[in-house]
């Protein structure tokens, strides 16, 4: 049997109508709550994106007991679209929404290939069809993520080739969806443009999900929890000088969110790190993993 195939698709006899079934028990064996739990630990805020995630994982939770029932439906469209800015987060949950389609049955293999339009679209005749066909045979089984989607369409160009590109990836969302689900991204107003431009790729996805930026107060949750990962300890004081970087920065244009604090804070190690070796003869372990607020002033 293929992952998520019942005992029904399989040829066995389906569950009597009046059975019940323990969905707390499929909930757990699908791994659905443990992935939610590091979702939540992996990724500050981002609400409304993990309720969407929630969302889908009841619903193919769902079909596949009511396949156990002998009730058949549509395989549902899972293909999507993540919209926000840099830097919050829409790769890692790209990542981990293949890995929930794969443990609830959806997918094959449940892996991620990320791309961008110089992986699919060729710069001669004839190249852009091999290249985009490679690209979608490594994502079988698994989510193909296009980063700044957008990009596959060039309107002021009559000869660009990634139109060429956009019918391919149309026929496969189209007929092997049991197959991979592709997930676009970047900028909101981008993509929508680009949805205006290509209706056929418009009516294909069916899940549109947003990515706000984060306040400040989830940017310093997020900066104590890559500091905490890469061994490091913020003092209060440290804490504060970066949260009014962070807000100086946040009306700035190419302010990128987690990215943008995790800049910050490599040069804050950086910092640290010269002024241990260059003020002190020696030092114990608070020293080495304490980053003053001194490392976070330019």
């Amino acid at each position: 049997m293929r992952p998520g195939e019942t005992g029904t698709e399989a040829g066995e006899t389906a569950l009597a109508r009046t059975a019940r079934v323990d969905l707390a028990a499929e909930r757990d064996a699908a791994g659905i709550d443990e992935l939610m739990a590091s979702l939540d630990a992996e990724l500050v805020g981002l609400h409304e994106v993990k309720d969407r995630i929630r969302e889908v994982a009841s619903l193919l939770l769902v079909d596949r007991v009511r396949q156990r029932f002998g009730v058949s439906s549509t395989r549902p469209n899972l293909h999507m679209c993540f919209t926000g800015n840099p830097g919050t987060g829409k790769t890692t949950v790209a990542m981990r929404m293949a890995g929930l389609l794969h443990r609830i049955g959806y997918l094959e293999r449940g892996h991620l290939v990320a791309v961008t339009r110089d992986d699919l679209v060729g710069q001669y005749v004839g190249h852009t069809a091999p290249k985009t066909k490679e690209v979608l045979k490594r994502a079988m089984g698994g989510v193909l993520f296009i980063d700044e989607a957008y990009y596959l369409y060039r309107a002021e160009n009559e000869r660009d080739y990634g139109q060429e590109s956009i019918e391919i990836l149309l026929q496969v969302m189209e007929n092997q969806r049991e197959d991979v689900v592709v997930i676009l991204a970047g900028y909101g107003d981008r993509m929508a443009e680009f949805f205006r431009s290509n209706p056929g790729m418009s009516s294909r996805v069916a899940h549109h999900v947003e990515f706000g930026d984060y306040d400040l107060d989830e940017l310093r949750s997020i900066a104590e929890l890559m500091s905490e990962q890469d061994g490091y300890r913020l003092g209060r004081e440290a804490v504060e000088v970066m949260r009014e970087l962070l807000d100086e920065q946040r009306a700035q244009p190419r302010f990128a969110n987690a990215r943008t604090v995790r800049n910050m804070l490599e040069r804050a190690r950086l910092r640290h790190a010269s002024r241990i070796v260059d003020t002190q003869d020696d030092c114990g372990l608070d020293d080495l993993v304490r980053l003053e607020p001194v490392d976070f002033k330019p």
